[in-house]
């Protein structure tokens, strides 16, 4: 797998490990990823921007999860992934599973651009393959920072009372180490957790914390990417929610109060 470095990374790593699945962990610095070998994963080098190095890299693999790259510029962005998609059918890969984004398959704008054109270049490859497309990880909302809120006894809330469809780090990388097992795999699943609003986190915070947490909805809008996040969710992007993830991992996904109780034991 790609990027096995990363957060999500590594808990798919440790999961195919667990389970006794020998791992090549491709990185794109190895002399940062000591963690990874002493674990018992193989450790090669491979760069997005080098084909050579992935097709070595690459060499052997019967599955291959490909994790997006953290390109920023779009352009760059959908080059790397082409390069690793190419490199994957020359070194005979069995299966490509690729982390896409939810709606990438309907949407080449913004986000969901590379992810898209990623999508019809795995298409056309001739590979075997199945999409993983992720929704925004819980793990961005569900923080250490909600301690705040319980102290202050306010949740402030912008995103108009609409709608999250997150799911955890930790279940998105059981739902690939399901699908690199040989477990429910399909040409795309679209990843989603149980839906929860604000108004339920502030609730889930009160009965979880025994302290009250009220609600209130924010007047101004904050700058920068939260603010353009809390956009997206007043107007709806995040409410598309499907079974996927549930019917992958066999249980139901890591519920709000799940979350919110491991991150206020923290």
């Amino acid at each position: 797998m790609t990027a096995a470095a990363g957060q999500y990374g590594r808990l798919v790593v440790e999961g195919l490990l667990a389970r006794g699945v020998p791992v090549a962990a491709v990185v794109r610095r190895p002399e940062r990823a000591a963690g990874l070998a002493a674990s018992g994963a193989e450790v090669r080098y491979g760069d997005y921007d080098d084909a050579d190095s992935l097709r070595a890299a690459f060499t052997g693999a019967e599955r291959l999860l490909l994790v997006s790259s953290p390109e920023l510029e779009t352009g760059r962005r959908v080059a790397q992934h082409a390069t690793a998609v190419d490199a994957a059918r020359a070194a005979g890969v069995g299966l490509l599973a690729y982390t896409s984004f939810l709606g990438a398959d309907a949407r080449a704008e913004g986000m969901t651009a590379a992810h898209h054109a990623t999508e019809r270049h795995i298409e056309a490859s001739g590979l075997p393959y199945t999409l993983l497309r992720h929704p925004f990880y819980s793990d961005a909302f569900l923080h250490t920072g909600l301690r705040e809120a319980v102290a202050a006894g306010v949740l402030e809330d912008g995103t108009g009372g609409r709608g999250l469809n997150t799911a955890s780090r930790a279940d998105l990388a059981e739902a690939a180490v399901r699908v690199l097992t040989g477990e429910r795999a399909l040409p795309a699943h679209d990843l989603t957790g149980a839906p929860w609003t604000y108004r339920q986190l502030a609730e889930t915070l009160t009965r979880v914390s025994g302290a009250p947490v009220a609600y209130t909805e924010r007047t101004s809008p904050v700058p920068g990417p939260a603010g353009w996040l809390d956009g997206q969710i007043r107007a709806g992007a995040l409410e598309h929610w499907t079974d996927d993830l549930a019917d992958l991992l066999g249980r139901p996904p890591t519920s709000l109060e799940e979350a919110v109780r491991a991150v206020l034991a923290k």
